[in-house]
């Protein structure tokens, strides 16, 4: 296993390899930009097939929070740290407290917070080995309500760019994942009237969307296939792809998951397919909003206030693409690299 041979190896600053004999904890921390602030990114445990694979996310999941952070307006740089293995089996007090000695030990270069796989629960045993672990109960909590939220209104920017309309009443909305931030995602659209078509793997968890909102159910294989005004990804990564983007029916894609572009070259193909695509991170920003907010002192109030923000950034995004002939993903990486790439300049954009 290579670092800097890895496709998604990005100048990376710093990838630390955690392992504690003890708690059975093996982990990867990666930094890849500091240059805004101190790198903050979610603890995400998962049951990798390799190593290589573990390396991978981290990287690609580590630049992507730079980019959020950038492109949302915060003060910090992006990291992110996986724990290998199935946190229904392997995840103990112990093992996560091994976690938060190593992040600990990085002094404040990398911060976290929950992920998939992880909960608040676990980020208050992480602080007790460390000040750098967010998210907690009694505190700024579980930050998917506001990742929900930013992501309901990233869809609204999307329908109004494409429709002049922001009124989701009577339109379609297919939402694949229906974890923390699928559930509450849901239940905006839910609230704005919109009909719902879901997929999970987990079968109560469409039970509940059916009971609750009066979803459709449809096989998580054929979620992006399904005649619907808007698809909206909220599960793992890379699923819109060579063999997926050719089978959309969707006009817009609007979702929570990161890393919804399988390669560079697909936010491209989205554009030649006439799909208007927001960009995840511009969207799934509301949980890095909430962290901060909460950090400062702000309430629910003021964490949803600057979340609605993402409303007008994804509308200024779109609007430059179509000017400009080019795909939102990479309008959307220019602009959070015009922030984050000159140090001189990153200071006043935070």
């Amino acid at each position: 296993m290579t670092v800097f041979t890895s496709p998604e190896f990005d100048n990376h600053e710093q990838v630390v390899f955690c392992a504690d004999a003890d708690s059975g904890l093996r982990a990867i921390i990666a930094i890849h930009n500091t240059n805004l602030g101190p790198a903050l990114g979610g603890c995400r445990m998962w049951p990798y097939a390799d190593d290589e694979e573990a390396l991978r996310d981290a990287l690609r999941l580590a630049r992507g929070m730079t980019y959020k952070s950038a492109i949302t307006g915060l003060p910090y740089g992006g990291g992110k740290s996986v724990i290998i293995g199935d946190p229904k089996t392997l995840k103990s007090e112990a093992l996560l407290r091994a976690m938060g000695r190593f992040v600990d030990s990085l002094g404040g270069r990398y911060q976290t917070a929950e992920d998939v796989g992880t909960t608040v629960a676990d980020m208050d045993i992480l602080r007790q080995e460390t000040e750098f672990a967010h998210g907690l109960s009694g505190s700024s909590g579980d930050p998917s309500p506001a990742t929900a939220y930013g992501v309901f209104m990233g869809i609204r920017a999307a329908l109004y760019f494409k429709h002049q309309r922001d009124d989701l009443r009577g339109l379609t909305v297919a939402v694949q994942g229906l974890g923390n931030v699928g559930k509450r995602l849901c239940r905006y659209l839910a609230d704005a009237g919109t009909r719902l078509v879901v997929a999970d793997i987990n079968e109560d968890a469409m039970q509940a969307a059916i009971r609750d909102f009066g979803a459709t159910p449809v096989s998580p294989n054929d979620i992006h296939k399904v005649e619907a005004d808007v698809f909206a990804p909220c599960a793992l990564g890379a699923i819109l792809n060579d063999k997926s983007i050719p089978e959309l029916s969707a006009g817009i894609v609007a979702g929570s998951a990161n890393n919804q572009l399988a390669g560079p070259q697909h936010g491209e193909a989205l554009r030649k397919r006439g799909v208007l695509y927001a960009p995840d991170y511009v969207i799934n920003a509301g949980g890095l909003i909430d962290i901060y907010v909460g950090e400062e002192g702000g309430n629910q109030e003021a964490v949803l206030k600057r979340t609605a923000e993402i409303y007008q950034t994804t509308l200024t995004i779109l609007e430059r693409a179509a000017r400009e002939e080019s795909a939102t993903d990479a309008i959307a990486d220019s602009m959070a690299e015009e922030r984050f790439r000159d140090r001189r300049s990153c200071r006043v954009a935070a």
